[in-house]
């Protein structure tokens, strides 16, 4: 799928909750659902900088195509990262640079972050750009 494609279906999957609360527990569920990442990769560098809580990014190329792992100190942190491990990893680094972040408006995460949650939210997206833009220059 692509990243418009997967966007796409966490707008659908967001608009059957009624209520900010409902969208809340959906994202906590989402990165109940992420995978551990191993303390081993939970470094310093990986740390993503301007968030409230604790989250590591890490990035690996396979194929063209870069894909993510990240994890959090935080439920709701993790939930944000699990939606954006989802819609970024295994796209072409090409693809993540050109994509726009339209979808956060769509689905309503603004509705309940706090202005620190939607900085790290940002900076997870930035960060993520970043190894797109570091990759591509290994290419």
């Amino acid at each position: 799928m692509t990243i418009s494609e997967i966007q796409q279906e966490l707008i659908n999957e967001f608009n059957l909750f009624d209520t900010w609360e409902q969208r809340y527990e959906y994202v906590i569920e989402l990165g109940k659902s992420l995978p551990k990442m191993s303390e081993k990769i939970k470094t310093e560098d990986k740390l993503i900088k301007g968030c409230q809580s604790q989250v590591w990014l890490d990035a690996r190329m396979e194929n063209g195509k870069l894909f993510f792992e990240a994890d959090s100190d935080a439920i709701l942190p993790k939930g944000i990262a699990a939606i954006l491990v989802r819609i970024y990893s295994g796209q072409r680094f090409e693809d993540i640079l050109k994509s726009d972040e339209n979808f956060i408006e769509k689905i309503g995460l603004q509705e309940f972050l706090s202005p620190t949650r939607a900085n790290g939210l940002l900076a997870m997206i930035k960060q993520i750009k970043y190894y797109a833009i570091a990759y591509s220059a290994k290419k």
